[in-house]
């Protein structure tokens, strides 16, 4: 509930607003670029591909939502454009070196192989937080009857959720229980995500 009662106040100043799209974009654009980057040199798959293309096009359309707030605001991914730009910039950096230390340590994986299993676990772990984060946003921009709308990629997180289960189921029958390791690396960066957006809009906040 109370990450409910942070996207409100940050709902309610267009400005704020347009930083949290944009430091969404900003995920959506980095977890892209990882996906890719975890691509082997000849043995790529459909999926694969179909995931770093759809979430480049969740970081396009986050950033054209900008402009219906107003189209100045938060032209780059410099730091004044985003919501606590250390902590949104360690968080996928972060999740990915201490997933890989942890799946290398229970594999012993080859680079490649390595490579395949972060895109495989941390994949996982993102899409449960989306499927966390964006209806809680969603239901707050329905309640404030805002222009901005995040269905689409709802409904395609969670297909991307199920086809990591698949791909998961294939690539160990105990994934399971390494999965929940990842998470609960994750829930540990995500939390310290949360506190630095809810300081800095509490802060911007107080200043008006």
């Amino acid at each position: 509930m109370e990450f409910y009662y942070l996207l409100e106040r940050i709902v309610n100043d267009e400005e704020t607003h347009a930083k949290w799209l944009n430091t969404l974009s900003f995920m959506e654009n980095a977890g892209a670029r990882k996906i890719s980057a975890c691509e082997h040199p000849v043995k790529v798959s459909l999926i694969q591909l179909k995931h770093a293309a759809e979430e480049h096009r969740h970081a396009y359309y986050l950033k054209r939502q900008i402009g219906k707030l107003d189209p100045d605001f938060c032209k780059t991914y410099e730091n004044k454009e985003l919501l606590a730009p250390i902590a949104t910039r360690q968080y996928l950096h972060s999740l990915d070196i201490k997933a890989c230390r942890y799946l290398q340590k229970t594999f012993q994986l080859t680079k490649e192989e390595l490579k395949y299993a972060a895109y495989l676990f941390v994949t996982y772990a993102i899409e449960v937080r989306a499927d966390e984060l964006y209806p809680v946003y969603q239901d707050v921009l329905t309640k404030k009857s805002s222009k901005i709308m995040v269905k689409s990629i709802i409904l395609e997180e969670e297909g991307h959720l199920e086809e990591m289960i698949n791909q998961l189921n294939d690539f160990a029958e105990d994934w399971k229980i390494h999965a929940d390791e990842i998470l609960k690396i994750e829930q540990k960066f995500h939390q310290q995500w949360m506190m630095a957006i809810t300081e800095e809009v509490a802060q911007i906040n107080y200043a008006e």
